[in-house]
């Protein structure tokens, strides 16, 4: 059974000192849940079946079983269930292939999908990490901008291409913010009085200041923080539904999920991850990467980012057209969703038709949507 997706909305992407700091992960989610229910009318809340929510360390503000309490302070039914999905930074987009995959088994019609997760709060890693002695052994631990410093220096990828990439991420994000390419996607926020209807994060880049910064992870290294996506906050959200459902209840679904895969690879070279899952996708889809008209691959880092484009041989001029996660923020748990609801609406804006969402994940893997636009 096929799975549509019938619409998607974020939060802004808020940033360390900005108008987000202190905001609860879980009333961050509600009130993106809320914007998305408001925007559907048409969907009956009595029909909403399952809320899956993806976040990357569900401890503290984000413990105890988040989902089921965005979904009661959204005001969903009580017989609406909900649960968390823990595949770090792909965690809501795992949330979405879970809930597109009990569409597909019959399990149920219509579900949420979606994401949060404040770095600010929970710190990466959680509150109290206990390493296994095994796993350290083999640098299963290893740290996520130390894994991106390995890609950089097998593809000898240079500190100034790095920067130009994320330069070019900026400059993309802010000519989206100034067309009003987000507006459709952007669920204002307003918290401690303030009312945040755009990312904090996209600013006009400071090269000299770039150049001055020392390498963030590896004294000898090329990857700064400048070309590192920031720590940030978010939360996102999508409604998912079946053809029968759809076609019942008379709903215009703009979007489908095409086909979805997840790959393993060294975690040592963990940002190496969206080249087998995005092959799997596209294997899984009948279809070849000739055939994806644009592309949303999160930007953890710039060297990441270039080594998938160079070694997949991406066409950059596919990829992030309205900029990407070193302007607009990773806030981990949210981020695939996050991707998603993006691609969606380039898709629209770019009138495109099958698009592309993949990242990279913690401990060595990669997860991938392929996605088609049906109206």
């Amino acid at each position: 059974m096929e799975t549509y997706i019938i619409d998607g909305v974020r939060s802004p992407m808020g940033m360390k000192n900005g108008k987000l700091m202190g905001v609860r992960p879980d009333d961050l989610a509600t009130d993106v849940v809320k914007v998305l229910l408001e925007r559907n009318p048409s969907i009956s809340h009595s029909n909403i079946e399952d809320m899956v929510i993806g976040c990357a360390f569900p401890e503290g503000s984000q413990g105890f079983l988040m989902a089921r309490g965005i979904s009661v302070m959204a005001g969903l039914p009580k017989e609406t269930g909900g649960k968390v999905v823990n595949r770090l930074c792909g965690s809501s987009m795992d949330a979405a292939h879970q809930v597109s995959q009990a569409i597909s088994a019959g399990d149920i019609n219509c579900g949420i999908a979606g994401g949060t997760e404040d770095m600010f709060g929970v710190p990466m890693g959680g509150f109290m990490p206990s390493f296994n002695p095994v796993l350290y052994e083999q640098e299963y631990y290893m740290g996520m901008g130390e894994t991106a410093e390995n890609l950089a220096k097998e593809l000898n990828i240079s500190r100034e291409d790095q920067e130009a990439f994320s330069i070019n991420s900026h400059n993309k994000a802010l000519k989206a913010i100034e067309d009003g390419k987000f507006k459709n996607e952007i669920a204002p926020i307003t918290f401690n009085d303030n009312t945040v209807s755009q990312d904090e994060g996209p600013r006009s880049p400071d090269v000299e200041k770039m150049k001055s910064l020392d390498p963030a992870f590896d004294a000898e290294g090329t990857i700064t923080a400048a070309t590192s996506s920031p720590i940030s906050v978010g939360a996102s959200a999508m409604i998912l539904a079946s053809g029968d459902y759809v076609q019942k209840n008379n709903i215009e679904a703009k979007f489908k999920i095409k086909s979805r895969a997840i790959a393993g690879v060294d975690w040592k070279t963990m940002g190496s991850g969206p080249l087998p899952a995005t092959e799997k996708a596209l294997t899984n889809a009948g279809m070849s990467m000739s055939d994806i008209d644009v592309i949303e691959l999160n930007e953890a880092f710039a060297a990441q980012s270039l080594y998938v484009i160079r070694k997949g041989g991406w066409d950059e001029s596919k990829i992030n057209l309205n900029g990407g996660a070193i302007a607009l923020g990773h806030p981990l748990g949210c981020s695939g969703t996050r991707i998603m609801i993006t691609l969606m609406n380039v898709m629209e804006q770019n009138d495109l038709n099958t698009g592309l969402a993949t990242m990279c994940i913690g401990t060595g893997q990669g997860i991938a949507t392929v996605i088609e636009r049906v109206n």
